[in-house]
Formats: structure tokens, C-alpha cells, sequence
């Protein structure tokens, strides 16, 4: 890949960094990533990709703009209420960086139309709020093999990991959703705006880092933090052989959802 004069001083950074350089910018360009949320984590991951000029990101989220959006949701603006999100966050995206190819889908992520739509991605993140679409996102990369980075905020503290084929899931570390309105989501319990965007950039810095192919992934790891205290913690985890999606004796063999009261995507 030849890079313009232009191209070469928007990257220079990148191409400084000596585990990166001009061989690792060229894979980012050559990169798709599939968003699955423009919400509170969706916004500063989605921000960061186009700024570091991933070729292709894809955005799924079937929801408008709302004004309680605008807390945390900075990729759309006040002028934004009421456009689909992923309207609103291409033309952030486009705006950021022409050499981002967006791809935009303004449908929920369903069990019907899951595999359809990660088959061309590279990487996949969740920034969804809504725990049956994050053991559906887990259940179809897995079943699939595609990478993908888990996220979840609420009220100050945030958490992560990142999944790999033969690495621990979602599922091998919370097994199955808890029952509905047993946990609340942020629109009930509330969530301090800018966690949206520490954690979403750790996702983004995980899809970059698996893009170059340097440095350690989140993966059999769970990291938490409390931004109260500002204490961050990893945790070690391991792939359960129990596991019922990724484990010795599989009993999830296809894609099932189940209905929960959600803040980023909720059914209208």
C-alpha cells in the first residue's frame, strides 16, 4: 500500500511508534472492524478507529439520538436528536477521516441476522447495554470465530475482556444472563459520562493492538475499574471446559436471544 504525503503526516505518529510503523499502519488500513452499538462505548471506540484510520468500520445500532444520549455519546450532537445513531456516526466518521470506508446498519443485532453481518469483520466490539445482546454477540463470534472485545459500564466503574478462538468467553466467566430487572441498566441506576469513554478507548486500543499484531490482548483477563477511587484491577480467568458454547461438550450449537429492558438499544 502506497501512502500519499498526506497520509504519511496524518499517521506520522503511528508510523513513529517503532511496534507499529508504516507496516502496521498498512494493516489498520487494511482492517474492518464491526461496532455493534454508537452509544456511550460505541462513541469513543468508533472516534478512535476512524482517527487511526481503520479502513472499514461497520456500525449496527437500531436506535435515533436521544437527548439523555448526549451525556456520554459524543459522537452525536446536540443537532443530531432524533437521527438514526448510525446516521449521526458516520458522518462524524466521515468528517474525522475521509479514508474510512463506513458501513452503516440501522437494525438491532439479532440472532436472525448476527452471522450475516459479522462474516467480513476482522474484529468485532460490543458497546451494547443490554446483557441478552452480549451473550448474542458472544455466542455468534464464538460460534464463528471471530475475535471481539466485551464492554460494560454502570454508574462508576466499567469492565472488559477480549475473546479469541481457545481463549476464556463471556460465557465462561458469567454464564448466562441474570434474570431480567435483577441487574439495572444505566438509564435505571445512571452512569458517570465520561466512563463511556475510558473504557471505550481501552476497546479501541484492543482492536488496534489485534490489527498490528503487538503487544498483549485482554484475553483470559478481565479488567475492571472503579472511577471513584480510581483503582484498576485484572483478574485472571480461564476458559471453563464446562463452558456451554466454547467448552469440551458444547449444548449451544445456535443462536438463541432472550427479551431484557435495555438503555443503548432498546425496542421501540
Amino acid at each position: 500500500m502506497d501512502f500519499t504525503a498526506e497520509q504519511i503526516e496524518r499517521y506520522s505518529r503511528h508510523i513513529l511508534l517503532q511496534d507499529v510503523g508504516v507496516e502496521g499502519q498498512e494493516k489498520i488500513q487494511k482492517g474492518k472492524a464491526l461496532v455493534i452499538g454508537a452509544g456511550g462505548l460505541g462513541a469513543p471506540v468508533l472516534l478512535y478507529l476512524a482517527a487511526a484510520g481503520v479502513g472499514t468500520l461497520g456500525v449496527i445500532d437500531g436506535d435515533v439520538v436521544d437527548l439523555s444520549n448526549l451525556q456520554r455519546q459524543v459522537i452525536h450532537f446536540t443537532q443530531d436528536v432524533g437521527k438514526p445513531k448510525v446516521q449521526s456516526a458516520k458522518e462524524k466518521i466521515n468528517q474525522i477521516n475521509p479514508d474510512v470506508e463506513v458501513i452503516t446498519y440501522h437494525k438491532f443485532f439479532t440472532a436472525e441476522n448476527a452471522f450475516d453481518i459479522i462474516k467480513d469483520y476482522d474484529f468485532i466490539v460490543d458497546g451494547t447495554d443490554n446483557f441478552p445482546v452480549k451473550f448474542l454477540i458472544n455466542d455468534a463470534c464464538v460460534l464463528a470465530g471471530k475475535p471481539f472485545s466485551h464492554g460494560g459500564i454502570l454508574r462508576f466503574e466499567g469492565q472488559t475482556l477480549t475473546h479469541q478462538p481457545d481463549t476464556a468467553c463471556y460465557r465462561c466467566v458469567f454464564h448466562a444472563p441474570p434474570p431480567p430487572n435483577a441487574v439495572p441498566t444505566c438509564s435505571q441506576a445512571g452512569v458517570l459520562g465520561a466512563i463511556a469513554g475510558m473504557l471505550g478507548t481501552i476497546q479501541a486500543a484492543e482492536v488496534l493492538k489485534f490489527l498490528v499484531g503487538t503487544g498483549e490482548l485482554l484475553t483470559n483477563k478481565l479488567l475492571t475499574f472503579n472511577a471513584k477511587t480510581m483503582n484498576f484491577r485484572t483478574v485472571n480467568v480461564k476458559k471453563n471446559p464446562a463452558c456451554p458454547i466454547c467448552g469440551k461438550h458444547p449444548t449451544i450449537t445456535e443462536l438463541v436471544e432472550a427479551e431484557q429492558a435495555a438503555c443503548e438499544l432498546k425496542k421501540k
